[in-house]
């Protein structure tokens, strides 16, 4: 019941104050003339989004980390290496994020880091991330605790580890295309880590990890007041790289790397579509879908936007709510 309350203390503190940073950054931005800058390819159809402020990921960084800092000061939580772990992976991916946005905006393009510069950022990051988590006495090994499986992985672990940070922070980016399809996304996802981080209790600072995710989703059920259709304000890379790191890095320490496959399963599907529309244009010049990402093929065949996010969401819901099953009950 502790742990309960914690995290409903959490959710609190973390959706108020993003509503009060949305309130404090929005404004701020516009009169910083901090504006999305839209490819060529999505002008035509999402003409009104051209110009709407961005960096929105500050709405939800800052309350989560501002919020986790007082919970610390008041000793409601503790302190753990693999709190630290969290917050240096949220914040890395975080300022990564910002420095694609604000080139963006300083070149009043949608060219901001190039393709290698962010790999690069993100492999850094995610190395850190790899040397920080060994560290605390970690195995290279993969666990499947419902399956009773103890897979070890020797120097491949390292590998697979660098590769679920990087494809994860890009997965999200590559959903960050409609108005609070990413965020609601990220909420579902989160929540269901809160759920299995609480039932994780063979790893150090458990109950940490778990109140961090609520904290997060409360602070992006915030970001949702004010991104959702027709969007205020966009998350941007700062946030969305920021989200997809986070959320693998948690699934990571809580040794529920498989589990992740299924909660974050639209965001795979998503990237899936991208990678399977290059190679078949690369292999024999035609399309498997109308645009790529998926939810910019829905819109094509005339979907409303509303719907594909709304749609979207439902799928994520089911998914976590099988993952949790996976993780937890089975």
């Amino acid at each position: 019941m502790l742990v309960l309350a914690k995290a409903m203390l959490a959710l609190m503190i973390g959706f108020l104050l993003s509503i009060f940073s949305g309130m404090v950054l929005i404004p701020l931005l516009k009169k910083l003339h901090v504006k999305q800058s839209l490819s060529i390819f999505l002008r035509e159809k999402h003409k009104k989004k051209e110009g709407t402020p961005t960096m929105g990921g500050f709405i939800f960084i800052v309350p989560t980390v501002l919020t986790i800092l007082i919970l610390l000061a008041l000793n409601k939580i503790e302190f753990s290496d693999n709190l630290f772990i969290i917050l240096f992976v949220f914040l890395a991916y975080a300022g990564l994020g910002f420095l694609d946005d604000f080139l963006i905006i300083k070149r009043r393009n949608n060219i901001g880091l190039t393709e290698i510069q962010k790999l690069f950022g993100q492999l850094l990051i995610a190395i850190i991330f790899f040397f920080l988590f060994m560290r605390t006495g970690r195995e290279p090994e993969l666990t499947i605790h419902t399956l009773g499986i103890h897979l070890h992985m020797g120097w491949f672990y390292g590998v697979f580890l660098l590769f679920m940070l990087v494809a994860s922070s890009n997965a999200v980016n590559i959903t960050d295309g409609l108005d609070g399809l990413a965020g609601g996304l990220s909420l579902i996802a989160f929540l269901a880590f809160g759920l299995i981080a609480w039932n994780s209790t063979w790893v150090a600072g458990y109950e940490e990890i778990a109140v961090f995710c609520f904290i997060l989703v409360g602070s992006l059920l915030g970001f949702l007041f004010y991104n959702t259709h027709p969007a205020k304000i966009i998350m941007g890379d700062t946030g969305s790289l920021s989200l997809g790191g986070t959320l693998a890095t948690i699934a990571i320490i809580t040794n529920h790397e498989v589990t992740f496959i299924i909660i974050s399963g639209v965001f795979i599907i998503e990237t899936l579509v991208c990678i399977l529309q290059t190679l078949s244009v690369m292999s024999n010049g035609k399309k498997l879908f109308l645009m790529t990402p998926l939810h910019h093929h829905f819109e094509k065949l005339g979907w409303d936007e509303r719907d594909i996010v709304k749609s979207f969401w439902v799928v994520g819901i089911i998914l976590a709510m099988l993952g949790v099953l996976f993780a937890v009950w089975i």
